[in-house]
């Protein structure tokens, strides 16, 4: 079946780099191909990566190497569910790695300035909870939080 809408990713020069980085971390993962700018392109490109379509956990992306003109914001996210800490603390320590940046409440940058959100499913029951006051304990627990601490939530939540 063709995947009718893939995220896009426009790096300037290192999108195979992302691709198989991001392929590391992430199980049912592969580089499906990479093109390459043909020979005369235009700023001495000719033979260089241009676009790397790959998979992550069956979904399909494309990167481009387009050059530095376009940056990555905070604007377009990949959020990534987990159901435990250890899964949590894998997907932020790998994603972190080599240069990535923690930001607050389940955000993080990596080392391509590419924004990510790891957050445990837990963290929508209890902030769905009927309880209202309960569920904004856990509001404020995880507004202190970088990476989300699950049994700080449970704790705040009780």
């Amino acid at each position: 079946m063709i995947q009718k809408i893939k995220p896009f990713l426009w790096f300037d020069t290192q999108a195979e780099e992302a691709a198989k980085f991001y392929c590391s971390i992430f199980k049912d993962s592969k580089v499906l191909n990479v093109e390459r700018y043909p020979e005369g392109a235009p700023g001495g490109m000719g033979g260089a990566v241009m676009i790397v379509n790959f998979q992550l956990e069956g979904i399909q992306f494309v990167a481009l190497n387009g050059g530095p003109m376009f940056k990555f914001t905070e604007a377009v996210s990949f959020s990534i569910s987990t159901e435990t800490q250890e899964e949590t603390d894998y997907f932020w320590n790998q994603l972190t790695s080599g240069g990535g940046q923690e930001s607050q409440c389940a955000w993080l940058k990596d080392k391509f300035g590419l924004s990510w959100q790891v957050v445990p499913t837990v963290l929508s029951k209890l902030l769905a909870d009927p309880d209202k006051r309960k569920a904004q304990r856990v509001m404020q627990a995880m507004l202190q939080m970088k990476k989300i601490d699950i049994a700080a939530l449970e704790r705040a939540a009780s």
